[in-house]
């Protein structure tokens, strides 16, 4: 199958591949047309970013869907098309789609796709690293967790809108401005509620080493099963390491990813004795339209509350 579809992919290549747009010229004649940009994004917490900021100004296609894992994504026909007539294009950068090598980037080679035309949303931001299992480090991707970020990954979004929109620059600007405000509320909150935790209950066990940046943040410790995705995550050897981390520590509960296999935790706290949270917490996407965390706005409260709430118990 998976065959077959690269090379559905290969022939819509070769069809699109000539009528590459992505110039001045296209992005006057998309304006002139309805008004509209045509917005390609990588993945769905950028795909709503572009939504909120550019709102009816812009006609976004999203490129990996939920429950997708975007580090090795294989783009279909219909990806193609639209990273082709793409007036601009969006993705997170930080090795999340793979780095300079990746699918993202190839195709956008494939395509031809001017490069004023392909912003990484994460240029400002420092990265983390990750220790991967043969002692190399790799960067950890997950920098949107964290609503400061956030902020950045906003404000640079709402920049390039603007430049390639500029007859409704002014509309462009009022809508970013406000969404990057709301940003910038939760993180003061998130702050405030991280800090009205007991110090010696914050501590965030996860299965994924996903939330670096948000701990690193907020000054919360972090503990993790595994820190990169191997094909041996939740080894006896992860699990007992982790274990013994959170009797040593004392750590009042556990988490599990809304993405991830929840049996590596539940072996973690059967052993520790320590209970798993009610809910999941969400590290990678947002679900669909009508889902419950269909936004990035939704994902960050929902992320904080469960964070707050969870550390805060008696137990």
């Amino acid at each position: 199958m998976k065959n077959l579809m690269k090379l559905l992919a290969l022939s819509f290549l070769a069809v699109f591949t000539l009528a590459a747009c992505g110039t001045d010229d296209g992005v006057k004649e998309d304006i002139e047309t309805n008004g509209k940009l045509k917005v390609v994004t990588s993945f769905t917490i950028i795909a709503d970013m572009a939504r909120e900021i550019g709102g009816d100004l812009v006609e976004v296609y999203n490129l990996v869907p939920s429950g997708t894992d975007p580090h090795e994504y294989e783009p279909l026909p219909n990806d193609i098309k639209a990273a082709t007539d793409a007036d601009i294009l969006f993705y997170n950068g930080l090795n999340l789609e793979g780095g300079e090598n990746g699918w993202f980037m190839k195709m956008m080679e494939a395509v031809h796709q001017k490069d004023e035309n392909i912003y990484s949303l994460t240029e400002r931001v420092e990265p983390r690293y990750l220790s991967g299992g043969n002692g190399e480090e790799e960067v950890n991707p997950h920098s949107f967790i964290d609503p400061a970020v956030g902020v950045k990954m906003a404000e640079d979004m709402r920049d390039a809108l603007m430049a390639k929109h500029p007859t409704n620059g002014d509309k462009i600007k009022e809508q970013g401005d406000a969404y990057v405000e709301r940003l910038k509320d939760l993180d003061k909150e998130f702050e405030s509620r991280i800090q009205s935790i007991p110090e010696e209950n914050r501590v965030l066990v996860t299965s994924e080493r996903a939330f670096q940046y948000l701990n690193d943040r907020y000054g919360i410790r972090e503990a993790f099963i595994w820190e990169v995705d191997t094909e041996e995550n939740g080894s006896p050897k992860q699990i007992k390491e982790l274990v013994h981390y959170i009797k040593e520590n004392n750590v009042p509960v556990l988490f599990v990813e809304s993405n991830v296999d929840t049996r590596p935790m539940e072996t973690v706290s059967k052993e520790s004795g320590v209970p798993i949270a009610d809910k999941p917490i969400y590290s990678d996407e947002i679900g669909n339209p009508g889902d419950e965390i269909d936004t990035y706005v939704k994902y960050l409260e929902y992320n904080m509350k469960l964070i707050h709430e969870e550390l805060s118990k008696v137990r």
